[in-house]
């Protein structure tokens, strides 16, 4: 018993890192976001402090970029056997945001500092459904501040990089094999905030012509360190105290991978934009991972579960045509290969290979006020898991998200 109680502990763990990298969120802009989220090869205006900080120092005003989208996701769960156990997630609605600001020190250098949310999720499944032993709810939210200096080496070369300053938190809640006196079965939480920190954004922008631009960037691996966290029980027998005891706190690291873009912009006329990303996303940070606990849990205080992430690709294509002076249209799609292998696959990161189709539009109000909008369908393949080498759950899960999306422009 002691010894299936730590492994689905260290199982819950290891996957809320998983959260951070599987469920990535690529909402950095509301108009990129409109053309399948690419940008590294394009200047996207303030928002090139995430994409590409190379472009910003083509920026021709100063300017503030204020968006959010409202992310509502489904997952779905079948058992492997036809007729029996099925649960569907009970997730509320989360808002990723981006805020950006970017001002002219001169003609050729240019500062500015992003707030963005590129890692977090929230899944429920509740009390009830068959892998409560491996999961009821799990909340994770990371939030990067990135303050950048861009440079204007010639017309046609622009570099940038940014120092990246993360903050995070996790909650997560699960089922223990036990009961209590109630009859109720017991229940352990894990809460914490990480430590803040440290990594980078780097990025070469390069337009050769007026028809062709072509991006460079990195995104470097930030690594959480979550100290102290609380560890609190519910519901457990006397007979078992022993092996949860109050006042017990963990330790762990949760890193968020590192990714490298390449990307091209193809302007046919002045109305068309056309543009092409290709990333490569490092999610072999996740092998294994170790946390600790201050105190024996089910007779022991640490645990290392293996992870064996691959790393993965991202395919974008995207395209924005000025109707009007005023008016512009968008669309794009994607395909954002997973890193979760066979044998792999939780509650907490039903992976699979997503597809992406995305529409949307800019309006100008002013001179100086413009206005975005987007909606991303995101639609992952249906995927069946008959190993448990992470100590998840054998079935069939699946996974689709509906994302809206509104950005306010300001340019000074």
């Amino acid at each position: 018993m002691k010894s299936r109680i730590l492994a689905l502990l260290g199982g819950t763990l290891l996957s809320a890192s998983a959260m951070a990298g599987g469920y990535q969120v690529n909402l950095a802009s509301q108009r990129q976001i409109g053309m399948g989220h690419t940008g590294t090869g394009i200047q996207t205006g303030t928002s090139s402090i995430f994409f590409n900080p190379g472009a910003m120092s083509y920026l021709q005003e100063n300017g503030v970029t204020i968006g959010a989208s409202a992310l509502v996701s489904k997952i779905a769960y079948r058992a492997l056997e036809p007729g029996t156990a099925e649960a569907e997630v009970d997730n509320p609605v989360k808002t990723p945001f981006q805020v950006y600001a970017v001002y002219g020190i001169n003609d050729k250098l240019k500062a500015g500092i992003g707030v963005y949310t590129p890692f977090g999720s929230t899944v429920r499944w509740g009390d009830e459904w068959p892998g409560r032993f491996g999961l009821n709810e799990l909340s994770l939210q990371a939030i990067f501040v990135q303050p950048t200096l861009s440079y204007q080496i010639t017309d046609k070369l622009g570099v940038g990089a940014g120092l990246v300053l993360a903050f995070g938190s996790v909650n997560l809640q699960k089922t223990l094999p036990v009961q209590g006196q109630n009859g109720q079965e017991g229940k352990i939480e894990l809460d914490g905030g990480a430590n803040t920190a440290f990594g980078f954004n780097a990025g070469i922008f390069f337009k050769p012509s007026d028809k062709l631009s072509l991006g460079l960037n990195y995104r470097s691996e930030v690594k959480m360190e979550l100290e102290n966290g609380d560890v609190t029980f519910s519901n457990i027998p006397a007979a078992a105290s022993g092996n949860f005891q109050p006042g017990t706190q963990f330790s762990a690291s949760l890193p968020m991978p590192a990714t490298l873009s390449f990307g091209v912009g193809f302007t046919p006329t002045e109305r068309l934009t056309l543009a092409a990303d290709i990333s490569r996303v490092s999610w072999s940070a996740y092998e294994r991972l170790q946390f600790d606990f201050t105190k024996p849990v089910a007779g022991n205080t640490s645990s290392v579960n293996e992870r064996n992430y691959e790393d993965a690709f991202i395919y974008r294509i995207g395209a924005e045509y000025m109707v009007t002076d005023a008016l512009a249209l968008r669309g794009g799609a994607y395909l954002d290969k997973t890193p979760v292998q066979d044998g792999y696959l939780t509650p907490e990161t039903p992976d699979a290979d997503s597809r992406g189709l995305s529409v949307g539009l800019g309006y100008t109000i002013s001179d100086n006020i413009s206005l975005d909008a987007s909606f991303l369908y995101i639609n992952k393949k249906e995927r069946t898991d008959l190993a448990n080498k992470s100590n998840g759950i054998g079935g069939t899960f699946k996974s689709i998200a509906y994302i809206p999306g509104v950005g306010l422009n300001f340019s000074f």
